[in-house]
């Protein structure tokens, strides 16, 4: 399968909102805070089409990637989804390969649910638990 990252207009905001949905569903639902409207609302009012990247596997849109720095120069790696169609496939761990080459000297930040698979590829590459909480890991990257 041939991916790539294209950028994201605001045209993508609806069917990535979709997307996130289905993707945080299982583990919401398990935590015990699935709203289907604010599952949405939380993505649609906080989408920056400027930082956000989209997967394009064999020419269809299947996911998205945001990069934010904040005010400390940490890059927060954000609203990454993929379509379950495409996962376990290791295009996920292709994409944030090559997100997290492309600043190697950057400090990189995520939060991911708890007991969320995707936690495992965070790990794979370098992650490291900062602090957690009844809902969310927070975790770093850092190169030295």
């Amino acid at each position: 399968m041939a991916w790539k990252l294209r950028p994201s207009t605001m045209a993508d905001a609806t069917w990535i909102a979709e997307l996130r949905a289905v993707v945080l569903l299982d583990d919401l639902e398990r935590l015990g805070r699935y709203d289907p409207v604010r599952v949405r609302r939380r993505f649609l009012d906080a989408f920056d089409p400027a930082s956000t990247s989209v997967i394009v596997i064999d020419g269809a849109d299947a996911g998205s990637i945001t990069l934010r720095t904040d005010d400390a120069g940490a890059v927060w790696v954000e609203h990454f989804y993929l379509d379950p169609v495409f996962q376990g496939r290791g295009i996920g761990s292709a994409v944030l390969a090559q997100v997290l080459a492309a600043d190697s000297s950057a400090t990189f930040r995520l939060n991911v649910l708890q007991g969320s698979p995707a936690r495992r590829l965070y790990e794979r590459v370098g992650f490291d638990v900062d602090s957690e909480d009844e809902v969310d890991v927070f975790m770093t990257r850092i190169l030295t």
